[in-house]
């Protein structure tokens, strides 16, 4: 959700569409990194086509870019393909890159976040039709790198085989966040899935929090503070 501290631009490239916010505007220096970090993976999925389709977990078994290498091992964790995990790496390279322009950067690719702030943010949660779409958002402290993702069956066109409106997950990294919502949100069939979802989470130490939204239902799990958005 915008403060009036941090100027905000847009930029598009191909399926990519980044809402950045940081102290000054940095639009030349986002569109390179993104235009090269695209062109890695595009580079990277011409010769290994299976990286691009695969529903599974993929072993990187040749020499690949660092942003493939993460995608990889972080859906790997997960238990997912490795493009569930792209549009977190985008955002999380295209962050880190702008970082050494702006102390604080926020990049949104798709519903998936990086952020590093140095004040309290809040991050607005949209869940389709649900009740909870515009009313609830996420209280975020200035405690360095985080990324803030989102699975939806219901909200995009990114493929689900749940039915939650909204998976949203809490890790240090955006990739990981990225790759573990997919899976989140592929576990949760019905609203009588958030419970054993939430309990499964609970030994995975690279998830900070979680929040899971079937229709009128919630569950929160980890170091979430959920707080009204307006």
């Amino acid at each position: 959700m915008e403060d009036k501290d941090l100027l905000s631009f847009r930029v598009k490239l191909g399926e990519s569409d980044l809402f950045i916010r940081a102290a000054r505007p940095l639009y030349s220096e986002a569109r390179q990194c993104l235009r090269c970090q695209r062109r890695l993976i595009q580079d990277y999925i011409r010769k290994n086509p299976e990286f691009g389709t695969s529903l599974a977990p993929y072993s990187i078994k040749d020499r690949a870019p660092d942003i493939v290498r993460e995608m990889a091992k972080a859906c790997s964790c997960a238990g997912v393909g490795p493009m569930a995990a792209v549009a977190g790496a985008v955002a999380e390279y295209v962050g880190k890159d702008l970082l050494r322009y702006s102390s604080e950067v926020i990049v949104e690719n798709g519903g998936d976040i990086f952020m590093r702030t140095n004040r309290i943010r809040k991050v607005g949660i949209f869940a389709g039709k649900s009740a909870y779409t515009a009313k609830l958002a996420l209280e975020i402290a200035p405690e360095g790198i985080l990324g803030i993702c989102t699975s939806s069956a219901t909200v995009g066109p990114s493929l689900s085989f749940g039915k939650a409106d909204a998976a949203v997950v809490i890790s240090n990294s955006a990739i990981l966040a990225d790759a573990w919502a997919t899976r989140l949100g592929n576990m949760v069939k019905t609203a009588d899935d958030i419970e054993k979802t939430l309990n499964f989470v609970k030994d995975k130490p690279e998830i900070k929090g979680t929040v899971i939204i079937v229709g009128d239902k919630i569950g929160v799990w980890g170091e979430v503070k959920l707080v009204a958005s307006i």
